[in-house]
């Protein structure tokens, strides 16, 4: 069974619940595929004078049509019908192609021969009105079950104009009153709820009055008063608003900003810490959406090795007794959910160097609006990033793997579950049952508890700012730390004195070491100093696990207690510094020695690297993004909402006037400043308003130039009376 909605009539059916018949699922009525057609009505004067007429039809070519079990070799049956008659003809077979070119023609009589005879014709058939074409598809097939029916088009003479000349495309049309009679209400129904969107996007200078409004949204004061947030207001959802507007501010490199504005104003009306960012706002569907479109690398790199291990081991980790196989133990099962929980937890308290920047951006104005609001609460600043971390980017990937592309199906919710427990227990719809076995995982979950809360940690990482204007108001996080054998900066000659043992730290704003842990800092590097940081090859010491911290002077050339903590630190080291304006692209994978490069031999000091930089980390995710599908997207929804904004109008005019209790019907809207509201919605309607010009008007140029059965238009169900309107116009602009 199924249901079948013609392309034509989802605009009919967009945003609405609509019950649909379900119908018998019929080969008949999967068809697919155009046909290019030419028929000629012309006159025949016979030897004795008598004028008969015949139509001439020419099958061209089809293009689209279906490959059936795997090849495709299509003919066509061309048949005249008539109240009475049907006289049919084919074509040859075209092997091996959907896209046949057939170039042959048919003549078939349509009014009385000499030869006429009752049995021959019942009626009188001069009418050409009363004849029609049939041309159906086929797919020549060696099976016993005889020849596939690709589909098939009728057409009416009556199309021919006065010339006796039509040559169009058609859509393949299903067969008429193919597959077997089914009552319609043995089948039942099914509710569907259909979103269409059809997009005719301008040129880019039509959006311009529109879309600056939009990207001005974070520099309206209050916020509640931008054109964007105006949008998630008067939309049904809020995600039907983060969409487009995620990408467009994406495309034009204004997200963080915006996000940080919504978000301040969101936390500065949240009464208790505890339910920050729990609701569905426009600020929580903006963040999720930034973090789809920016992060799905992230996740596949960070996720997928290991839930693919997972997944191809197949150990249970089933402890609830209920649900327990005969074969499977218990405790074995406790002990491999204990082990999975672990391994996902580690990997992902470990990839904070792998975040995208833009994520850290948006994290970073989290946690200092949340740490503002609630000063008392030193947790919330914690809280208001692992929210969205945890709760809405990782744990929905763990729990639905198909979705994010990580696997086909899903199934490890159970370690979801027991991943999201420490904070978000009661934010989950979890059994009585499930949550009583799931204290066999407490050990753990002090674990994640302690690596959520105590420095250096993840959530520091990925909420530390690439943005250098912000460190005025960052506090800075201390992200490494640890021993570390440096050599002296500045020394020419190779000695062993050269290198010394020093305490090196890491915060967001600089990189520092000193002569032992507590000591004030020998030197200090700022990081907007670090170029570079690029692991340095054994020759060039003699000495394993180096890595070079490059700066504008010189190189700081560093040896790790091993190749682990060399590689944490020049990855921690390149995730603080990626967004560093003068970041090199080569470098010197060997150091400068008794008056020359060791690697290029170049002997002056300042030459350039003779090597492309490894690049490290991306300092943001590129997205195919276009900016001005997005605001003609944003124009359609305020289009859809138009009775909304003007309800906000009225609104936005109540609470100017009156210092009484909000009216019942304006309540459903966030207006902090009625007047500076008002003044945006008059601005978002003209813009609308404007652009609803621009498209009718394009419609109306386009239906004069759209010619019906061309190879881009070709005639359907639908457009059958488009195009019998346009011949009829035709012929009398003719005359």
């Amino acid at each position: 069974m199924q249901v079948a909605v013609k392309k034509e009539d989802l605009q009919k059916y967009h945003g609405k619940d609509t019950w649909f018949q379900l119908q018998p699922v019929s080969a008949d009525s999967e068809v697919q595929g155009k046909v290019h057609l030419e028929l000629r009505l012309s006159e025949v004067i016979t030897d004795s004078g008598v004028i008969n007429h015949k139509l001439a039809t020419r099958v061209l070519e089809c293009q689209g049509l279906p490959i059936v079990n795997g090849q495709c070799d299509p003919y066509a049956a061309v048949s005249l019908l008539g109240p009475s008659r049907s006289e049919a003809k084919k074509t040859k077979v075209k092997r091996k192609t959907n896209n046949p070119q057939f170039e042959e023609v048919f003549y078939f009589e349509v009014t009385r021969p000499l030869s006429y005879t009752k049995r021959q014709f019942d009626v009188e058939e001069e009418d050409v009105d009363k004849l029609a074409l049939r041309v159906d598809l086929w797919n020549a097939s060696n099976l016993k079950f005889g020849d596939e029916f690709l589909g098939g088009v009728r057409v009416p003479l009556r199309v021919l104009s006065q010339a006796g000349v039509h040559d169009a495309w058609y859509f393949l049309q299903p067969r008429e009153n193919g597959g077997k009679s089914v009552k319609v209400e043995e089948l039942g129904s099914l509710r569907l709820n259909i979103v269409y969107t059809e997009d005719h996007v301008f040129p880019s200078e039509h959006y311009t009055p529109l879309r600056d409004l939009l990207l001005h949204s974070a520099n309206v004061a209050p916020v509640s008063a931008s054109p964007a947030h105006t949008l998630g207001e008067v939309c049904r959802e809020k995600q039907e608003a983060a969409i487009p507007l995620v990408r467009l501010f994406l495309h034009y490199g204004k997200i963080v900003p915006f996000i940080s504005t919504i978000a301040h104003a969101e936390v500065n009306r949240t009464q208790d810490p505890n339910t920050i960012f729990r609701g569905n706002s426009l600020t929580s569907k903006c963040i999720d959406e930034t973090m789809k479109l920016a992060g799905m690398h992230y996740l596949q790199v960070t996720l997928k090795p290991i839930i693919d291990e997972i997944c191809t081991e197949h150990k249970s980790c089933e402890i609830d007794p209920v649900k327990l196989k005969e074969s499977e133990n218990l405790e074995t099962n406790r002990e491999n959910l204990r082990q999975y929980v672990d391994r996902i937890f580690n990997t992902i308290t470990t990839s904070g160097v792998r975040c995208p920047t833009v994520m850290c951006d948006i994290f970073f104005s989290l946690r200092e609006s949340a740490a503002t609001r609630f000063q008392v609460d030193q947790d919330v600043r914690y809280t208001a990033v692992s929210s969205f971390i945890f709760l809405r980017f990782f744990a929905p990937a763990i729990l639905s793997p198909n979705l994010f592309h990580l696997r086909p199906h899903h199934p490890v919710s159970l370690i979801c579950k027991t991943y999201m427990q420490p904070t978000y227990m009661h934010t989950l719809k979890i059994t009585a049952a499930e949550n009583i076995y799931m204290k066999v995982t407490a050990t753990i979950n002090m674990l994640k508890y302690d690596i959520l809360y105590s420095p250096p940690q993840f959530l520091d990482l990925i909420s530390t700012s690439g943005k250098w204007d912000q460190r005025s108001i960052e506090t800075p996080i201390m992200l490494k730390e640890g021993f570390m054998i440096k050599r002296a900066q500045g020394r020419n000659r190779f000695g062993m004195k050269n290198f010394k043992k020093r305490w090196f730290r890491l915060t967001n704003h600089e990189f520092t070491y000193h002569k032992t842990k507590g000591e004030s800092a020998l030197c200090s590097i700022p990081i907007e100093n670090i170029l570079a940081v690029e692991r340095l090859e054994e020759e060039s010491f003699k000495m394993k696990n180096m890595f070079q911290v490059i700066q504008p002077e010189r190189a700081l050339y560093i040896q790790a207690n091993n190749c682990v903590e060399a590689r944490d630190w020049i990855d921690i080291l390149t995730k603080v510094s990626q967004c560093n304006r003068k970041r090199l692209s080569t470098y010197h994978p060997s150091a400068y020695l008794n008056g020359h490069w060791l690697c290029c031999k170049f002997s002056a000091d300042t030459a350039s690297g003779c090597t492309p930089c490894t690049g490290g980390l991306p300092a943001n995710i590129q997205l195919d993004v276009d900016g001005d599908r997005e605001t003609e997207r944003i124009y359609s929804l305020f289009s859809t909402y138009m009775t909304k904004l003007i309800k906000m109008q009225e609104a936005c005019g109540s609470k100017s006037v009156y210092d009484g209790p909000e009216q019942e019907e304006y309540s459903s809207f966030v207006i902090d400043d009625p007047q500076e509201t008002y003044k945006t919605l008059k601005l978002i309607v003209s813009a609308v308003q404007t652009l609803e010009q621009q498209h009718t008007k394009y419609k109306r140029d386009k239906f004069k130039k759209t010619k019906i059965g061309s190879q881009e238009h070709p005639i359907g169900d639908k457009s059958f009376q488009c195009y019998i309107r346009q011949q009829s116009e035709s012929s009398t602009y003719s005359i």
